[in-house]
């Protein structure tokens, strides 16, 4: 598969609909109309900038100008076959090559003719002996001034950012469990914000100014999270040294936020559903009850009616905790957040990494919004992390700084992709594609390539009958 390049093309909007260069996968396209809204981009670095040319004179002027932008040799002139005996002159002053193109119209074959192009000029420059650059620093090359109150601070807590009609819901729910000291019970796959939204929750109701303690579940053996809950006594247990509050009394009249409750022991389930009842605890190894105050908010990943009918989880404690449900929907099922939440893991995590001004490109937005997420919000922020990590402080975040995970997608795409093919015969040369993968991937088992596939057996038989695969 080639290599994604990024490209800034510079000129008519028109001449880059009609070559076709939008619909390249393997080329992430920034447009800019002039050269003057060329310059006042921040400053990135771009595999290659085409300039669309009208006349020669304008091509010499530019170059100079350009030429922060990629490196040496990368800038390509589209210009008209009726200057075709200026191609030479032009290259001689910098351009790294000349594309002649018919008046008015790029043609079909432009896409393949600039690949090729930019190939030729990475081989090149990978094999010629590298230039430093001596150019000093102007304010050209400054990245952009951000206003710090755009930024979060690093000591913020994490925040809601949605746009999607499913987290309007969730919000809206939010509000409503803000105004009653209910219990709550906040579901949702693994990674999709659960403390996020409880923390939130806490934060909008009337003892937003108590404290919000949390604890995960799953991260205590049995014995020593009844202790973290309830407390202790001097000598309740060998090397109880000393008495010791537990998270009830912590919390005050705040929030103690349960995560990963499913993962509760069926006889510590009894002493919780005893708390919720009574409003009271009792400290491991006393006799004397003391009032628990705080608001209970719970999660998990799992599906607590299912885990009573397993015998799993009590029964009544569910219905107790079950008091007012929410669901987070997984990241999949809104994606209108990916960017949002995109743009604000830069903004959080860029100056952490001092990676000031750098921005997500046009198909590097289109990749994080067509895959599937399934680590959800977490997934996405670690992955911004690691863009920023792989991208120079000002710079634009194209494709190829993605995990392989997420550009997989483009080479079936460019396997799919001709301009003579209508919609259904693109989609059975993807398909085409994808199952002869799969079948390479599992040595041509076809029992257990269609179960990976998620199909019956028939149904992959019937399928590498109709799109002839052998």
């Amino acid at each position: 598969m080639r290599t994604i390049r990024s490209l800034l093309w510079v000129g008519s909007g028109d001449g880059l609909s009609q070559s076709g260069m939008t619909e390249a996968p393997e080329l992430d396209i920034t447009w800019v109309p002039d050269l003057a809204e060329a310059l006042l981009l921040p400053r990135v670095r771009f595999d290659g900038i085409l300039l669309e040319a009208g006349r020669p004179e304008e091509v010499e002027k530019a170059l100079d100008r350009l030429e922060r932008f990629a490196p040496r040799g990368a800038t390509l002139i589209s210009l008209s076959n009726d200057f075709a005996a200026s191609a030479d002159g032009l290259v001689e002053a910098g351009a790294g090559a000349v594309l002649l193109v018919e008046p008015n119209r790029p043609g079909t074959g432009f896409v393949s003719e600039i690949n090729e192009t930019l190939d030729a000029i990475h081989d090149r420059r990978r094999t010629s002996r590298p230039i430093a650059d001596t150019r000093t620093a102007t304010g050209d090359s400054k990245s952009p001034d951000i206003e710090p109150d755009e930024l979060p601070s690093p000591d913020d807590a994490p925040r809601v950012v949605s746009t999607s009609r499913a987290m309007q819901e969730v919000s809206r729910l939010v509000d409503l469990a803000a105004s009653s000291p209910s219990t709550v019970l906040i579901t949702g796959e693994t990674g999709v914000g659960k403390e996020v939204i409880a923390r939130e929750l806490h934060g909008r109701a009337a003892r937003g100014e108590e404290p919000f303690v949390a604890i995960n579940c799953a991260a205590f053996p049995e014995s020593l999270l009844e202790s973290e809950l309830f407390g202790h006594t001097k000598g309740a247990f060998t090397g109880a040294d000393r008495a010791k509050p537990g998270l009830f009394e912590a919390a005050g009249c705040g929030t103690l936020f349960l995560d990963e409750i499913a993962e509760i022991g069926l006889p510590l389930q009894a002493k919780l559903l005893r708390v919720l009842q009574e409003r009271e605890i009792r400290p491991v190894g006393s006799t004397e009850s003391r009032p628990a105050h705080c608001r209970i908010i719970a999660a998990t990943n799992r599906l607590l009616a299912g885990e009573v009918k397993s015998g799993h989880f009590r029964e009544d404690l569910f219905y107790r905790l079950n008091v007012f449900p929410i669901r987070i929907p997984p990241l999949r099922e809104r994606r209108r957040d990916i960017i949002p939440l995109a743009r604000y893991f830069l903004a959080l995590h860029g100056p952490r990494e001092g990676k000031l001004g750098c921005h997500l490109s046009l198909a590097t937005n289109h990749l994080l919004e067509g895959y599937g997420w399934p680590g959800n919000v977490r997934e996405l922020e670690n992955e911004i992390l690691r863009m920023l990590m792989l991208t120079p402080s000002g710079e634009l975040i194209t494709p190829g700084r993605l995990s392989p995970k997420l550009v997989e997608i483009l080479e079936p795409v460019a396997h799919g992709a001709r301009p003579d093919e209508s919609l259904r015969e693109a989609l059975e040369r993807v398909e085409a594609w994808m199952i002869r993968r799969a079948l390479a991937n599992n040595d041509g088992r076809k029992t257990r390539t269609a179960r990976k596939l998620g199909l019956t057996r028939e149904g992959l038989y019937k399928k590498l009958k109709r799109l002839r695969i052998e």
